[in-house]
């Protein structure tokens, strides 16, 4: 892949993207906790099957009642080690507003706090949370495999690690957000064209 094919794909998708991460960013607050709890389902387990555990668990009322959560997430890898995830990050939800409103303009500091107090988020998850409430500022990546595979193809990188330690997370990370710029597309805006061109949908 080309940049110039790049730049020809975001021409078709610029307007359905952007459509997309106005939706983040008016998100309510209500909705925050899901989007907590979807991020910690996905490592390792497809967005769609992910977000069909939290569509049950919300139907549940899953923030309100006690209930197992483990019950509601068939399809997800590692479901008794998330279930965990998601009853701990149930009890510190609180905190997680506290954090957000404090730190809503500095996203970098907001990550560092979720991975440092929530478990189970790492880089991925705490900015992919923080993207999907609308709060990254084109500051922080998703460093996914669909987006290394893309950042690898285009040369961004010339491999893929893995595993993927913090210190290569961050170097790649700011690889992305040079390469952002070079080509004029927002870090954000990017990162849903790279996973739409392997997936065929902008989801989330």
């Amino acid at each position: 892949m080309s940049i110039n094919q790049l730049k020809e794909e975001y021409k078709k998708k610029e307007l359905i993207i952007k459509k997309r991460l106005n939706d983040f960013k008016n998100i309510k607050e209500d909705d925050y906790f899901y989007e907590l709890i979807f991020c910690l389902l996905t490592p390792q387990t497809s967005a769609k099957m992910a977000d069909k555990a939290i569509q049950k668990l919300r139907a549940k009322r899953f923030i309100e009642i006690n209930l197992d959560p483990v019950l509601y997430l068939e399809g997800i890898r590692f479901l008794n080690n998330k279930s965990k995830y998601l009853i701990e990050a149930k009890g510190k939800f609180p905190a997680v507003i506290e954090k957000i409103n404090m730190l809503r303009n500095d996203p970098i500091m907001l990550r560092n706090w979720l991975i440092e107090n929530i478990k189970g988020m790492s880089y991925k998850e705490s900015g992919h949370f923080i993207r999907n409430i609308g709060l990254s500022k084109n500051k922080i990546s998703i460093l996914d495999r669909h987006i290394l595979k893309n950042l690898n193809k285009l040369n961004v990188i010339s491999e893929i690690p893995n595993p993927l330690s913090k210190k290569q997370y961050l170097d790649i990370e700011n690889k992305f957000i040079q390469f952002s710029k070079e080509v004029g597309i927002p870090i954000d805006e990017l990162d849903l064209l790279f996973w739409s061109m392997e997936t065929g949908e902008v989801f989330k």
